[in-house]
C-alpha cells in the first residue's frame, strides 16, 4: 500500500472510532501497521502519532469523568495530525 493509501486506512478508521465502530484497540494496532506511511513522513509524524494513541488507549480504560483525555478532543488531534500528514505527502 502507497502512503497515501496507509493514510486513508487511517482517516477511515478516525471515523470509525468515532462512530464506534471500532475498538481503540483496533485503530492502535492499525495505527502501528502503517510502516509505509511512517518512512515517508519526517520522524515527528511518528512521534507525535504515537503519543496521541498512546493518549487514546489510557482514555479508554477509563470512564470519561475520571479521564484527563477527552477521547473528541484526541480524535480530533488526530484528524488534525492527518490533514498536517497529508500535505507533507502532497509537497514531497
Amino acid at each position: 500500500m502507497t502512503p497515501l493509501h496507509q493514510l486513508d486506512a487511517l482517516q477511515n478508521a478516525v471515523q470509525q472510532l468515532r462512530d464506534d465502530g471500532i475498538r481503540v484497540s483496533d485503530f492502535a494496532q492499525l495505527a502501528a501497521q502503517q510502516q509505509s506511511l511512517a518512512a515517508a513522513l519526517p520522524a515527528r509524524f511518528s512521534e507525535v502519532l504515537s503519543q496521541l494513541v498512546n493518549r487514546l488507549e489510557s482514555a479508554a480504560l477509563f470512564t470519561e469523568e475520571s479521564c484527563s483525555f477527552s477521547q473528541k478532543e484526541l480524535l480530533d488531534s488526530l484528524q488534525l495530525w492527518i490533514d498536517k500528514a497529508r500535505q507533507q505527502l502532497q509537497t514531497t
